[in-house]
C-alpha cells in the first residue's frame, strides 16, 4: 500500500493543476455507438488522432478490429500502436488526441506498457489534455489500484482482493467492469473494504463513465455502481475471514446521471427524485 500511495503522489505531482484530459471508461461487452461517438467528440471530432493500444489481448487482429470501429465512427487518423518500434510508438502517444485500450487481460496490458516505458507518456498526454479511454481490461487499468481476475467473486473475505498497480489516471477509485453481467459486486466490495480510501466504481457492459476531474457522467444502456467506504466503521477482521463493516454507502446510477466524488449525485436528477418523493408522501398523508 505504501508503494501505491507513493505512486499516486508522484502521478498527482506531475502537474500543478488538475489533468486537462477526459476519461471514457467502458464496462466491456459491445462498445455501443453512443460511447464511441462521445469519446471521439471529446477528442476533437473526426480529425482527432486516435491511437489504439491493443496489447491487453493475445489476438493478433484486436488492433485492426478496434481501428475499424473508430473509422466507421468517422475517425480519419487511426494508428494501432506497435510496441516493437518504441520510437514510433512514443511519438504516436505524444501526438494522440484519443488513446483507446480494448479488452483482454489488464495484467498483460500493464506488463507491456511497463516493460516498454509507456506508462509515463500516457499519463503525461492525459495531463496535457488527451481523451483516454478503454473497455473491459482497458477500463480496469485506469485506476491506481487495479482489480484482476485473481480476486474472488463468490464471497466477501478480508484481504482477498488482488490489486497490482494500474495507470492511475483516475487515482482515487477502484474500477471493475462487466459488473452486473458477471456478478462482480462481491469482488469490488472486498477491494473497497481492503482499501477504504478509494471509491469503488462498478461499470456494467454497454455502459461507460465520462470523467472530468472529480465528476463523472454515465452513458450507455445499463448501470454503474458506486461503493464508498470512506466513512465506514470496520469491524476488526482477520485475513481470510468474512468481512464486516457499517456505514458503507451504495449508489446505483444509470445514463444521464452525474456524480461528484465528494458531493454525491448532481444536476437535475436528484431534484426530480425529491419532488416525486415529496408528492408521494403528500398523497399518502391525504389518504383517508
Amino acid at each position: 500500500m505504501h508503494q501505491l500511495l507513493l505512486s499516486a503522489a508522484v502521478l498527482l505531482g506531475q502537474s500543478n493543476s488538475h489533468p486537462m484530459g477526459t476519461l471514457v471508461i467502458a464496462g466491456g461487452g459491445p462498445t455501443i455507438p453512443e460511447i464511441v461517438e462521445k469519446a471521439l467528440a471529446l477528442a476533437g471530432g473526426k480529425k482527432a488522432r486516435v491511437v489504439i493500444i491493443p496489447q491487453a489481448s493475445a489476438r493478433a487482429d484486436t488492433g485492426q478490429r478496434s481501428g475499424e470501429m473508430w473509422r466507421k465512427a468517422g475517425a480519419a487518423y487511426v494508428t494501432v500502436l506497435d510496441l516493437k518500434d518504441r520510437k514510433a510508438a512514443l511519438a504516436a502517444v505524444k501526438e494522440a488526441d484519443l488513446i483507446w485500450m480494448p479488452g483482454g487481460s489488464q495484467s498483460r496490458l500493464m506488463d507491456y506498457l511497463t516493460k516498454n516505458s509507456m506508462v509515463g507518456p500516457i499519463r503525461e498526454r492525459f495531463q496535457k489534455g488527451a481523451t483516454v479511454g478503454g473497455t473491459s481490461a482497458g477500463a480496469a487499468v485506469m485506476s491506481l489500484i487495479m482489480l484482476t481476475g485473481e480476486s474472488p467473486v463468490d464471497r466477501v473475505i478480508a484481504s482477498s482482493s488482488k490489486t497490482p498497480e494500474g495507470l492511475g489516471l483516475w487515482p482515487n477509485v477502484i474500477i471493475d467492469q462487466h459488473h452486473v453481467q458477471r456478478r462482480r459486486f462481491n469482488r469490488l466490495l472486498s477491494a473497497v473494504l481492503n482499501h477504504p480510501k478509494y471509491v469503488g466504481i462498478g461499470i456494467d457492459e454497454c455502459t461507460a463513465v465520462v470523467v472530468r476531474g472529480q465528476t463523472f457522467e454515465v452513458v450507455g444502456k445499463s448501470n454503474v455502481f458506486v461503493i464508498d467506504a470512506r466513512k465506514m466503521a470496520r469491524i476488526p477482521t482477520k485475513s481470510g475471514e468474512p468481512e464486516a463493516a457499517a456505514n458503507v454507502s451504495l449508489h446505483l446510477l444509470r445514463a444521464g446521471m452525474k456524480y461528484h466524488m465528494d458531493k454525491g449525485l448532481l444536476a437535475s436528477v436528484p431534484e426530480r427524485i425529491d419532488r416525486l418523493t415529496h408528492a408521494q408522501v403528500d398523497r399518502i398523508k391525504t389518504k383517508p
